[in-house]
C-alpha cells in the first residue's frame, strides 16, 4: 500500500468495497461514525476530531446573542463580509496555499504567526493539511476523504469521519507524516506522544492557541464595536466553519462531470471553477488542481484572486520571501492553445 493511502484513519465502513468501488454509507451510518469518532471517553485519541465539533458548539452562544439581541442591517452586512470573504480568503491563504502546498515562504516566523491568526480560529491545521494531501493524490477516487461521489453528508462530516491521521504508523512513517506539518509552526508530538494521543499536533498547543486566538479577537472586536460586533464576528466564523465542509461537494460538481469548455482545463478530476468561491476567496478550484503549488489560482483576466492579493502584498512588504506563480505556465499551456484553436476554426 502506498504511503499516501496509509496516513488517514480508515472509517469503520471502509473506503472501498471488495470490487474496489467507493463505499457510500447511508446518512445514519455517517452520523453514527461521527459520534463514535468524537467520543473522547471511549478513546482519548479522538480528541483532535472532538475539538473540531467543540469549537462549533462553543460558537453557538455568540450566534444566539447575534440573532436575538444584536442583529441589525449593518451587523448583517458585516456578517456576510466576514464569513463569505474574510474567513474564506484566509482559509485559502493559510490552510490551502501555505499549510498544505507550501506555495510561498515567510521571511520570519512572526509573519507566519500573524497570518495564522489573522481571523477567528476554527480548524486545527492537522485536520485540514494531511487529508488535503490525500485529496489531491486520490481526487474523486476511494480514499479521497471528502469524495463528492459519496454525497453531501459524506463531505459535511468528513472532518471527523475521514480526516484524522492513522494511529498505527511506525516511527519511520510518522517522521514522513510530520514533514507535512513542520513548516506550519504547529507544535508536533514525537512518535511516542503520537501513539498516546493519536495526532501530530500536541493537545496543549492546540488548546492554548485556540484560547489565545479567541480571547484576542473577542477583545479586539469588542473595543471596535462592543459585544454586538464581537458576537457577529464569531457567528460569521461559525457560519463559514460549518458551510466550508460542503465546498468540496459543490467544487467537484456534486460528484458529477460538470466541466465547462474554456473555463475548466483539468479534466482528470471533477473539480470545477466556480464564480462565487473564486471571487470571494480566490478558490478557482479547477485551476488549483492543475497547479496545486501555485500561490495564485486566478489565471484568467476575470478571475480575481483575493488570496493572491494578500500574498503578493506581503511579498512587496518583505514579509514573504518567495512564492510560486503558475499563471504564465497556465496561459502558455492551456489558454494560448485554446485561442489558437479558436482562431483556426474561424
Amino acid at each position: 500500500m502506498a504511503f499516501i493511502d496509509r496516513i488517514l484513519k480508515e472509517p469503520s465502513y471502509g473506503w472501498k468495497d471488495e470490487n474496489g468501488e467507493l463505499v457510500t454509507p447511508s446518512t445514519l451510518e455517517l452520523f453514527k461514525e461521527a459520534f463514535r469518532n468524537v467520543n473522547i471517553f471511549a478513546d482519548r485519541r479522538n480528541w483532535i476530531a472532538a475539538i473540531s465539533w467543540l469549537m462549533a458548539i462553543c460558537m453557538l452562544p455568540f450566534l444566539y446573542f447575534f440573532l436575538f439581541h444584536f442583529i441589525s442591517w449593518p451587523l448583517l452586512l458585516f456578517f456576510v463580509l466576514y464569513s463569505m470573504i474574510i474567513m474564506s480568503t484566509h482559509g485559502t491563504i493559510w490552510f490551502h496555499r501555505f499549510s498544505t502546498h507550501k506555495a510561498y515562504t515567510f521571511s520570519h516566523p512572526i509573519w507566519r504567526f500573524l497570518t495564522q491568526n489573522l481571523v477567528i480560529k476554527t480548524f486545527p491545521e492537522e485536520i485540514y493539511v494531511v487529508s488535503h494531501h490525500v485529496h489531491h493524490a486520490r481526487s474523486d477516487e476511494p480514499g479521497d476523504p471528502y469524495n463528492a461521489k459519496g454525497g453531501l453528508w459524506y463531505c459535511m462530516l468528513s472532518d471527523v469521519n475521514h480526516q484524522s491521521v492513522a494511529r498505527d504508523l511506525n516511527a519511520e512513517e510518522y517522521n514522513r507524516l510530520q514533514a507535512f506539518m513542520k513548516h506550519t509552526g504547529v507544535q508536533l508530538n514525537n512518535h511516542k506522544q503520537y501513539l498516546q494521543w493519536g495526532s501530530i499536533a500536541t493537545p496543549l498547543y492546540t488548546l492554548a492557541l485556540w484560547l489565545f486566538n479567541w480571547a484576542f479577537w473577542y477583545a479586539a472586536f469588542y473595543f471596535i464595536g462592543g459585544h454586538g460586533l464581537a458576537c457577529t464576528a464569531f457567528s460569521a466564523a461559525l457560519f463559514w466553519f460549518v458551510l466550508v465542509r460542503a465546498f468540496n461537494y459543490t467544487g467537484h460538481g456534486k460528484g458529477e462531470v460538470k466541466h465547462k469548455e474554456g473555463i475548466d482545463f483539468d479534466l482528470q478530476n471533477l473539480s470545477i471553477n466556480q464564480t462565487r468561491p473564486g471571487l470571494f476567496s480566490g478558490e478557482w478550484h479547477n485551476n488549483h488542481h492543475l497547479y496545486p503549488g501555485s500561490a495564485r489560482a486566478g489565471f484568467l483576466p476575470y478571475q480575481i484572486d483575493t488570496a493572491w492579493i494578500y500574498i503578493y502584498c506581503l511579498y512587496k512588504m518583505g514579509a514573504i520571501s518567495s512564492y510560486k506563480d503558475s499563471k504564465k505556465a497556465f496561459l502558455r499551456k492551456y489558454y494560448a492553445k485554446q485561442e489558437k484553436e479558436a482562431y483556426q476554426s474561424e
